[in-house]
């Protein structure tokens, strides 16, 4: 039976048993389109990144014997639409069967799932054989429970699978090594030249440039950077084992003028298109790390753990526990648009200006920078959360909108009402200057509040929690906070709302 098996960009895993052997009778096909292009503007590296892959993709399929059709951007049979470009091999190679895998995006899943019920031959549909958890086991999980608090189900996920556990307990006494990993960096622990992979993507570009593709950001290097491989992944991987972990923990929340990705892995790009595997990753920082005991403390380890098998998974689970209604709450109302140097990085506020521009310039963030710089000041200025959900989803190589919407709508901006998050991810210039070096070279003053050179974030919190109290004051979590705002006097909350309400109105000018 000729069968026709659809590889999606998201799912670039050369490990799957789909692969174990060549059949004539199966051809598989991927798709470069301007569906995927065009439903938000994405960064030059995001587009570049998934086509170099892809193209990677079908040249390792084809030196293992499989028969592949692929369909470049400029390609003339090229239809630019999933649909259109699957009915036309159906018809052109007589195919008469239809398989695919389980797509991590609500609108693929639909669409090849409406498009299924029309076919006149079999279809089947697949694992892809890549997370840990299938895509109900959250919400069955959380089953009855009025939150959905993601140390449960992180807790459960490490005695499940054995990760880290010592005669079921959890290795070094405690479940979650948080509050170690909150360290301010300050250029003590050195970190080594990062680990860059030097991938022609010449072709790439010139394709891109010539289909006239819309983009954001910028691409000055003639070679991308992140992997493109199963190989370069596992480079990727061991370079952060041997050289990156031993501080990984300490410094997760840090952020410097001077450094993009700090101990950070740069993994997400390649976990996201799936070139490697969840369990890959946690098997082989795990093992490592238990070799290395004697450099490496349980604190560094656990806190990527905690990323991987924690947060990635839980919010996959919670995407799909919530779908479609998720994507269009906004439990605060918030209806402002979001600034414009958000697509140029052009303002006198160093924290955005860094984070922003780094994103610019690297399609990258690591997740403190996302929710703590940009997120946050997005909620403080009570920014659409469409707006966000598209600057967020478009800005970064490793977006895709099964990790981005619940990271976005659910914890950075509080619009699905706490689900996620059980309080929002605001805060004042304080923790910043905590967390960074960003406040030493910045035009604004940290510590004020109403001045001409007052830092924005400072008026724009307490105006947030005036304005959200309706929403916020009964949250456990934000009692005390409140508290404090109750001991200002009238005059000078009416200074600082009346500066908030300026900063909004003017945001490009700050």
């Amino acid at each position: 039976m000729k069968t026709l098996r659809l590889i999606l960009g998201d799912q670039l895993n050369i490990k799957h048993s789909w692969f174990k052997q060549p059949n004539d009778e199966i051809v598989y096909c991927l798709f470069e389109m301007r569906q995927e292009t065009d439903y938000v503007v994405h960064h030059i590296q995001k587009v570049i990144g998934f086509f170099a892959a892809m193209r990677q993709f079908a040249k390792d399929l084809k030196v293992l014997n499989h028969g592949v059709i692929y369909f470049k951007i400029n390609d003339a049979n090229n239809t630019q639409n999933l649909i259109d470009n699957l009915k036309l091999l159906i018809n052109d190679h007589s195919i008469q069967r239809f398989e695919y895998q389980q797509p991590d995006e609500y609108r693929l899943d639909i669409q090849l799932d409406t498009f299924c019920k029309t076919l006149s031959i079999e279809s089947g549909i697949y694992s892809t054989e890549h997370f840990y958890t299938k895509i109900d086991d959250l919400a069955q999980f959380f089953k009855g429970k009025k939150q959905y608090l993601m140390e449960n189900f992180y807790r459960d996920m490490r005695k499940k699978h054995d990760i880290l556990m010592v005669a079921n307990q959890p290795e070094g006494g405690i479940w979650n090594y948080d509050k170690s990993n909150r360290n301010k960096w300050k250029e003590d622990d050195m970190i080594p030249s990062y680990k860059y992979f030097e991938n022609d993507v010449s072709d790439v570009l010139n394709d891109i440039n010539k289909a006239t593709i819309k983009t954001i950001g910028h691409f000055k290097a003639k070679t991308f950077a992140y992997p493109i491989s199963r190989k370069q992944a596992l480079e990727q991987l061991r370079f952060f084992c041997e050289e990156l972990l031993i501080h990984f923990g300490d410094y997760q929340d840090a952020m410097h003028t001077s450094e993009a990705y700090l101990f950070h892995s740069r993994l997400s790009f390649a976990m996201n298109l799936k070139l490697i595997s969840a369990k890959d990753v946690i098997t082989t920082a795990t093992n490592y790390y238990q070799k290395n005991k004697n450099l490496i403390d349980i604190s560094q380890i656990e806190g990527f753990v905690r990323q991987i098998i924690g947060w990635r998974e839980y919010m996959r689970g919670m995407y799909w526990a919530r779908m479609p209604e998720f994507k269009k709450e906004n439990a605060l109302d918030n209806t402002n648009r979001l600034a414009n140097f958000f697509w140029t990085g052009q303002t006198k506020m160093n924290c955005l200006k860094q984070s922003i521009n780094n994103s610019l310039d690297n399609g990258y963030a690591h997740h403190i920078q996302r929710l703590m710089i940009t997120g946050n000041y997005a909620l403080l200025t009570q920014t659409n959360p469409d707006d966000i959900d598209a600057w967020y989803l478009g800005i970064y190589v490793d977006a895709i909108e099964w990790v981005q919407l619940p990271n976005t709508r659910g914890m950075s901006q509080f619009a699905d009402g706490g689900k996620i998050a059980t309080k929002p991810y605001v805060s004042s210039g304080s923790y910043i200057h905590k967390m960074s070096n960003y406040c030493d070279s910045c035009y604004y003053n940290n510590k004020k509040k109403t001045e001409e050179d007052a830092c924005p974030f400072n008026s724009l919190y307490w105006n947030f929690l005036d304005d959200k109290r309706p929403f916020l004051e009964n949250n456990f979590r934000m009692k005390m906070m409140y508290r404090v705002l109750d001991k200002m006097t009238p005059e000078d909350l009416h200074q600082i709302k009346y500066k908030a309400q300026h900063i909004i109105n003017y945001q490009d000018e700050y």
